[in-house]
């Protein structure tokens, strides 16, 4: 474990759309990169990291409720889209030199394992990129509550929600200049402001469990090494 951090062992939940770069949907390959070489400067530094994409390059509920999918099939395409972008990630990173397995939460040999708890901590205590893929395995959860569950069953001490701006505002800092900036909040707090941190069901998670959450800006330079030190100026913590 590398002792330059507060954290050592993370849950890092990125979006989907982190694949896509600037293209409107897919992955292109720079953006792709630039996630394996963030996550790679923090493993060589001895960080033990498991990963959680969503699925918003590929797939959105949303599209199929447009002409009236049912909701549970819709999830369980989101699902399988969640373990493509899992596939393309474990695959950039074995070929930067990292070791990187997909665990999956339903059976889906031969393209992934089936999760296991006890093999995930011990990939993880070997330097190995654990990508958990396929949601939780039902539907009517996001992949917010995916990263959550797992991070709490492979002992993560927090989970890091890599997101486009610089940690939690009082609003929409992108619509609003006038928005404030949180360094810190309680759990409390933030369900009394009403803050939209995750969706309600990893929220309580975490706080039930005194599971610590970092929202940062993933695309600003060193911020994920920066957050892991603490620094509140580039994220800010809830715990």
């Amino acid at each position: 474990m590398s002792s330059k951090y507060i954290y050592n062992r993370i849950l890092l939940k990125i979006s989907g759309e982190t694949l896509k770069g600037n293209l409107e949907f897919g992955y292109e390959s720079s953006a792709v990169d630039s996630v394996v070489k963030r996550v790679g400067a923090i493993v060589d530094e001895g960080v033990e990291v498991a990963l959680v994409v969503g699925a918003g390059n590929v797939w959105r509920g949303v599209m199929g409720s447009e002409w009236g999918m049912d909701r549970v099939t819709a999830d369980y395409m989101g699902m399988l889209a969640t373990v493509m972008n899992a596939l393309c990630l474990r695959d950039a990173f074995n070929a930067a030199g990292f070791s990187a397995e997909v665990q999956t939460s339903i059976p889906m040999e031969p393209i992934a394992t089936r999760f296991n708890r006890n093999d995930a901590i011990k990939s993880l205590e070997e330097g190995k990129i654990i990508i958990f893929a396929g949601g939780t395995g039902s539907p009517f959860f996001t992949t917010d509550t995916t990263a959550t569950l797992r991070a709490l069953e492979v002992g993560a001490d927090a989970v890091l929600k890599a997101t486009k701006v610089n940690g939690i505002y009082t609003d929409d800092p992108m619509k609003n200049p006038d928005a404030q900036r949180y360094d810190t909040l309680s759990f409390e707090d933030a369900l009394s402001r009403k803050l939209a941190i995750m969706d309600s069901t990893a929220f309580s998670m975490c706080r039930d469990n005194d599971l610590p959450i970092l929202v940062f800006n993933f695309f600003e330079e060193n911020s994920l090494e920066k957050a892991l030190s603490g620094d509140t100026s580039v994220a800010t913590i809830v715990k």
